[in-house]
């Protein structure tokens, strides 16, 4: 069996190796991180809006390469689940995607990190399950409070979504990939890759009780090169707690894209903690 094929025979992917597609990789095994991490720690990557799985294939495989297990499971409705997509999908459902990959995996002393919208279901996942997260990290990503919709964070966009909505759309399409100031070399491969997002996913919010709050390492980065008020405001109240990292990058928001090696060592200094 080719190594594609063993890759999405199971959707909760485990991405041990290189991943299947077009984004240009660089060679893994140039990679050395500054801090290594205790061998065999878990990590799960949790995307943004839009995206799925195929954004984190760059620092999925360098951090596989240093002995980690890592986790990218797409959101239901996106991207290779896109065919999942229905009116009933709500950023609940999308962190019930992720605690359910916990428990049928038997997940532990987890590395969590979310990117963007990400950001709102790790949120989520750290009320349901967090004696079994280690680390949490917010990659240029939304931290809202309770009953906070990804809406109301997003005011330059509020009522065109709701609007959407109210004229009976189930999925918002997505902008194009220079609107997130991401590198002109994946521009044309993110906006092929990128699907439309169902549209409760930012109209609906949660119960935050403060989980994230409580884990042991909390990290923020932040990508410089996109304006977006709610990331700048989450990034200064990261950087003057003394419980929290905070890094700022000097690209744009799909970090993970724009400087995989970075974003891997982040990754990696947060598990060694």
């Amino acid at each position: 069996m080719s190594k594609l094929a063993r890759l999405f025979a199971n959707r909760r992917t485990v991405l041990r190796a290189v991943i299947g597609g077009t984004l240009s990789l660089p060679a893994a095994a140039s990679f050395q991180p500054a801090v290594a991490a205790p061998a065999k720690r878990t990590i799960v990557l949790v995307h943004g809006a839009w995206h799925g799985a195929w954004c984190y294939q760059r620092v999925a495989d360098l951090l596989a390469a240093q002995g980690h297990k890592v986790y990218a499971p797409t959101l239901t409705g996106l991207a290779d689940r896109s065919h999942l997509m229905s009116p009933d999908i709500t950023l609940q459902t999308h962190v019930d995607d992720v605690v359910n990959l916990m428990k049928w995996e038997d997940l532990d002393d987890i590395l969590l990190c979310g990117h963007s919208y990400g950001g709102a279901v790790i949120s989520g996942v750290a009320e349901a399950m967090a004696p079994k997260i280690r680390s949490i990290v917010f990659l240029d990503a939304f931290m809202p409070e309770t009953g906070e919709r990804i809406v109301d964070l997003s005011p330059a966009s509020r009522d065109n979504v709701l609007d959407s909505q109210a004229k009976g759309a189930t999925s918002l399409p997505a902008p194009p990939a220079r609107v997130f100031a991401v590198n002109e070399k994946d521009r044309a491969t993110v906006d092929a890759k990128c699907t439309p997002q169902p549209i409760r996913t930012f109209t609906e919010g949660l119960t935050i009780t403060g989980a994230r709050e409580r884990m042991k390492t909390k990290v923020y980065v932040r990508g410089e090169q996109y304006a977006r008020d709610a990331f700048d405001a989450s990034y200064e109240k990261a950087k003057n707690d003394p419980s929290w990292k905070a890094y700022k990058l000097a690209c744009g928001h799909d970090v993970m894209l724009d400087m995989p090696d970075r974003v891997a060592e982040i990754l990696l200094e947060a598990a060694a903690v």
